[in-house]
């Protein structure tokens, strides 16, 4: 037995360990933020990951195969919402468009680091949803697509491969939270957080972005891959993308569009990527990002 293997089977065991021994329910800044649902979700994602080596495939592939076990997981909107003061969030048991790729790029990343806990797990997720992975309150929180794409591109999360496949400049100009804080509670309870907002977009606005038109989508799609977090472009005035999944590459080697379905009401596996932009009018094409790891 080598030294790799050798450490090989103390990180499974000490992992496997970790498994039962972790709380139930974990508080962060005196916060309950996971469910006993959620960490159950969790601690069998973490438990085949390590039984069947997940940690030594590709990330993307990786991100396929945690992908996979959320699958029929209800749709829920507003999971990152509550009263109280900002706090990071993590909701297994129901998933809306961010936070299935979130919640699977992140995972993903604490396997990739031989790290098993679900404090691990808030860490990493707290690294990729508040700009500069710092969390001081709801501003900090990468509202919008576009900022988290800039953002985890500057931290080395992901890198923004659309123009690289052919994309083409997209003029981003966001303004809806500022311009509608009716539609957001912590907005409406803390006022002076809407400068602070409209500052945020007025520095989105002013970086460059790119995505591939919607008629330009099945020429790349040969190139895309497993775990490819995908952005769906919007032309809806002051927003920059109206949702987001990954890519899961079928048997036949397509790249089908995995999301958190409002209209299905849970995760599916659905259309190829090029068919499902085509579906809706205002979605005018995609902005692909591959995880770094």
């Amino acid at each position: 037995m080598n030294r790799r293997e050798f450490t090989k089977i103390g990180f499974i065991a000490a992992g496997a360990l970790m498994l039962k021994t972790m709380p139930l329910f974990g508080f962060f800044q005196g916060k309950e933020i996971y469910s006993e649902e959620t960490v159950k979700i969790f601690r069998k994602i973490i438990s085949k990951a390590i039984t069947e080596k997940w940690d030594e495939l590709p990330t993307g592939e990786l991100m396929g195969r945690i992908g996979t076990m959320l699958l029929n997981t209800p749709y829920e909107a507003f999971t990152l919402e509550g009263p109280g003061p900002e706090i990071c969030r993590i909701n297994l048991k129901g998933l809306d468009c961010v936070t299935l790729y979130e919640n699977v790029l992140d995972i993903a990343r604490i396997l990739k680091k031989g790290r098993f806990s679900f404090d691990e797990l808030i860490n990493e997720v707290t690294f990729t949803r508040y700009r500069g992975g710092i969390m001081t309150d709801y501003t900090s929180r990468l509202h919008y697509t576009s900022d988290w794409i800039y953002d985890n591109v500057k931290k080395g999360v992901v890198k923004d491969i659309t123009r690289e496949l052919g994309g083409v400049r997209f003029p981003v100009n966001v303004s809806f939270m500022s311009k509608h804080p009716e539609f957001y509670e912590t907005l409406k309870n803390h006022p002076d957080y809407i400068n602070i907002i409209k500052q945020s977009e007025y520095e989105i606005n002013l970086r460059t972005y790119y995505f591939i038109p919607g008629e330009s989508i099945k020429d790349i799609e040969p190139k895309l891959e497993t775990g490819d977090i995908i952005a769906v472009a919007t032309n809806k005035d002051g927003l920059d993308y109206s949702h987001t999944g990954m890519i899961m590459k079928d048997k036949s080697g397509k790249p089908r569009f995995m999301h958190a379905s409002s209209k299905k009401k849970k995760v599916v596996v659905d259309k190829v990527i090029s068919d499902y932009i085509k579906g809706v009018e205002s979605d005018i094409g995609i902005t692909v990002l591959r995880p770094v790891m």
